[in-house]
């Protein structure tokens, strides 16, 4: 199974408030980047990803699983894009900021320090397992 990182600003959707959505989960849409799209349409049904708080926090705070493979974004007139739903899963035992990715070599080559711009990127098994070896998770 692969993982993957989302992204989201707490003060439009917060971890928390992804948790207040239960096992409902939540719709992830309003992606209109081109590659964030690739990677949203790869996505299977109970793949994971982690949750990350940009630019209020800068820091991954949880988990969370598709629940629901890609579909038509209602929210999109163009009718281009798409989104997948997601439920949480867990919280991380502490958050991972930015700033400790950035200065672990062993993740050098995560997305997230090499296009920190894009919303919805793959993270390799490798750093999936660093990152929750520093969140002691």
């Amino acid at each position: 199974m692969a993982h993957w990182l989302v992204k989201s600003e707490p003060s439009a959707w917060s971890f928390a408030d992804q948790l207040a959505a239960g096992d409902k989960g939540t719709s992830w849409n309003g992606v209109r980047n081109h590659s964030a799209k690739l990677n949203l349409m790869a996505m299977k049904a109970g793949e994971e990803a982690f949750f990350y708080h940009s630019n209020e926090g800068k820091a991954i705070v949880g988990v969370v699983a598709v629940s629901k493979p890609y579909y038509p974004d209602p929210t999109d007139d163009s009718g281009r894009f798409g989104m997948v739903d997601f439920k949480a899963v867990r919280a991380l035992k502490r958050p991972v900021t930015l700033e400790e990715i950035k200065a672990d070599k062993r993740l050098a080559k995560m997305i997230l320090v090499v296009n920190s711009r894009l919303s919805v990127q793959p993270v390799s098994a490798d750093e999936w397992r660093v990152v929750l070896a520093l969140a002691k998770s």
